[in-house]
């Protein structure tokens, strides 16, 4: 099913695929990775470099999982994955097979979709840059991740791959997906938790993301993604620095000791 902007997902197709989950076992407030919400409370999981699991109240949420299988294994089951696009890091059909349920939702961006099994697409909806979709209790806006640099456009060229805003009730998420610093980024408002990309010759340096954070101004921002290339590894700790007191700095465990080049 493609969905244009506006456009609600059917329910009744996928009965009880987005599931309210028991929060008592986690329940508190105190650990790091935990956040408030008029809902209940939202637990975020870095898993690695890109790959993200949230538990929230409206269901778990797997955002580009990749690597193995095994490193899903303690998380719930995805009520939903998002998939901003297609490169290696952000997009495994193998990983994807093993971890999308019969009622599993996914929504990918129009060029995934079209690299999909047809056995995969059942139950996955395509969002390009603009289109918005509704589900129980969320709301998914696929917003533009693209780079600007000359030299760089064919890492992630304009309109092909997709950001997105999680809104739940009155929380809502950023997940920038591959991008350089751009206007729709700096144009976000009320964003509770954001994930902003920063890596060479890829994405940004963490100068321009650290930038555009203090413009739109998240309560709490997790650096990810920044492990690059040629000596384009960027510094999450100066990153915060430089974000100052524009948000609270997130510092998720993205990689093994020795991972970053």
């Amino acid at each position: 099913m493609t969905l244009n902007r506006r456009t609600f997902l059917s329910t009744a197709a996928v009965a009880g695929s987005i599931t309210i989950l028991p929060f008592a076992s986690r329940a508190g407030g105190h650990l790091p990775n935990e956040f408030k919400s008029s809902q209940g409370t939202v637990l975020v999981h870095p898993v690695h470099h890109a790959s993200i699991v949230m538990e929230t109240p409206v269901g778990t949420l797997y955002i580009d999982p990749v690597g193995a299988a095994e490193d899903y294994a303690d998380f719930p089951a995805a009520d939903l994955i998002l998939i901003t696009h297609e490169h290696g890091d952000h997009y495994n059909a193998d990983v994807l097979a093993a971890l999308k349920g019969e009622n599993t939702q996914m929504i990918t961006n129009p060029a995934v979709f079209d690299m999909l099994s047809e056995e995969m697409k059942v139950n996955t909806s395509v969002l390009s840059n603009g289109d918005t979709a509704s589900l129980t209790g969320l709301q998914v806006d696929a917003i533009p991740a693209h780079n600007t640099t000359e030299g760089r456009e064919n890492f992630h060229p304009k309109g092909r791959d997709n950001g997105y805003v999680l809104s739940m009730d009155d929380f809502r998420v950023y997940i920038s997906g591959d991008t350089e610093d751009l206007p729709e980024m700096r144009a976000l408002e009320n964003i509770d938790v954001a994930f902003v990309c920063m890596n060479l010759p890829f994405t940004m340096t963490a100068e321009a993301a650290a930038d555009a954070v203090r413009e739109f101004k998240p309560t709490y921002v997790y650096p990810y993604h920044y492990r690059g290339r040629d000596g384009g590894t960027q510094d999450p700790a100066a990153f915060a620095e430089m974000v100052g007191d524009a948000a609270t700095v997130k510092m998720g465990d993205w990689y093994k000791p020795g991972e970053l080049g």
